[in-house]
């Protein structure tokens, strides 16, 4: 397990990626960041990330042909590092960095962190760049064979040359000068290149030296089961899924991943759903719009997030939150989920419904969520052998959406589910 304790309940934060896409400034994540610390803080949402391409000055520019610009103009330093571009982060003029938006996101009482792509910059390894800490140049340390098939901004590094765990720690020397406390790393998690796996130690190895404590996300997925020792020992996150959009197939798909991964949850150590694209997503990518899943199917993919205790990254334009929205991820009873529950397993799942299970840490209390995953309103009964009690009869059972409370039943329990929907109850002893 990571003996790190730098995210001992999942993390709760904003992610850019689902609304700008590659395009994000400044002055749209300070916005965003106002408004979690306004409505969101408390509630437990901290985490202001600033996703993909931040150092690039062409960003969306060429998006009808390019996400990611081939050869692009970026910002970088003298020793290999990329920078904020300083069209986009003007606050970082001057040699600082992510230091001043670092800052006022810190004023705000949350918590800042970036988006990375692993390996070393193409252009510094091109023009035999400096890398501090170590005679070896950019050039010496890359591996120009070791590239990320979608992303052609970095070459993965040369892991068993002298001078590469140097670069790695000479990047979060300046995260942690920054105020840094979460980086995302992408084009690692599913091992696409045979050194991403080292790559991963050597991520983990910088952060321990940097005397920062910085949370270690993953990206893409998925991620590989077999690997799960790995992840754990070494990143506190790591995605279970490739991107998770707003389409209900997309979502159905996750029981069986959360099934997979479900016994390898612990604390500082979370397997990863992916962002929640709710609100208004996809600005970035030309198409703006108001998430396509339906209200049913939101409750759901909240339900499965917090009863699987996955970290929770908001994709909406937070400015833009309708008053719904807002609610479903402000109900304490349901994100206590997060922080007040663990052992989550499904103990049902069929081509019409799942049923997942999970017991309380702070009461003697425990949780049942019914899923209905047809296109129909349906009926679903559970037997309290299914969940290794003796009877519901002198059980109260709180629906924690509705808030409403009945009284349970000798025998099976029995509840309406609408189509794509869920319930979830709180039970307790009467």
């Amino acid at each position: 397990m990571n003996k790190n304790k730098f995210a001992v309940t999942p993390p709760m934060g904003w992610n850019s990626y689902d609304y700008y896409d590659t395009t994000v400034n400044e002055e749209q994540v300070r916005a965003n960041a106002e408004y979690m610390s306004a409505h969101l803080k408390e509630y437990g949402w901290e985490y202001v990330v600033v996703d993909i391409e931040w150092y690039s000055y062409e960003a969306g520019t060429r998006r009808e042909l390019y996400q990611y610009l081939p050869f692009g103009k970026v910002e970088i330093d003298e020793y290999s590092r990329l920078l904020p571009c300083l069209e986009r982060f003007p606050s970082s003029a001057g040699g600082k960095g992510f230091q001043p938006l670092a800052d006022y996101v810190h004023s705000l009482g949350l918590k800042f962190g970036i988006h990375i792509m692993r390996g070393i910059p193409r252009i510094a390894a091109h023009t035999h760049g400096k890398v501090l800490g170590t005679p070896a140049g950019a050039d010496e340390i890359a591996n120009p064979s070791s590239i990320c098939w979608w992303n052609p901004d970095m070459y993965g590094v040369e892991t068993e040359r002298e001078g590469a765990q140097a670069y790695y720690d000479s990047l979060f020397e300046l995260y942690a000068k920054w105020g840094v406390d979460f980086i995302k790393c992408d084009d690692i998690c599913r091992y696409d290149m045979p050194s991403a796996k080292k790559e991963i130690e050597m991520l983990h190895l910088a952060i321990q030296k940097c005397g920062r404590p910085i949370v270690l996300s993953l990206s893409p997925g998925p991620a590989l089961i077999d690997q799960a020792w790995y992840y754990s020992q070494y990143a506190n996150m790591w995605r279970i899924t490739d991107d998770f959009w707003d389409n209900w197939p997309h979502l159905v798909n996750m029981f069986e991943r959360c099934e997979l991964w479900q016994k390898h949850v612990s604390e500082g150590c979370y397997p990863d759903c992916d962002m929640l694209p709710l609100g208004y997503v996809g600005k970035g990518f030309g198409q703006e719009r108001y998430t396509n899943l339906r209200k049913e199917e939101q409750v759901t993919m909240m339900t499965l997030w917090c009863l699987f205790r996955s970290p929770l990254m908001l994709g909406a334009e937070l400015t833009k939150l309708d008053d719904w929205t807002k609610s479903l991820i402000t109900n304490k009873k349901v994100l206590h989920l997060l922080s007040g529950s663990q052992g989550a397993r499904q103990i049902r799942r069929t081509g019409e419904q799942a049923v997942w299970f999970s017991e309380d840490t702070q009461e003697d209390a425990f949780y049942l969520a019914l899923f209905n995953i047809s296109d129909e309103s349906l009926k679903i009964s559970v037997s309290p052998s299914e969940i290794e009690i003796m009877t519901f009869g002198d059980k109260e059972l709180e629906e924690l959406w509705t808030d409403d409370i009945i009284g349970g039943t000798e025998g099976p329990f029995e509840a309406e589910v609408p189509a794509h929907g869920a319930r979830l109850y709180k039970l307790r002893n009467r």
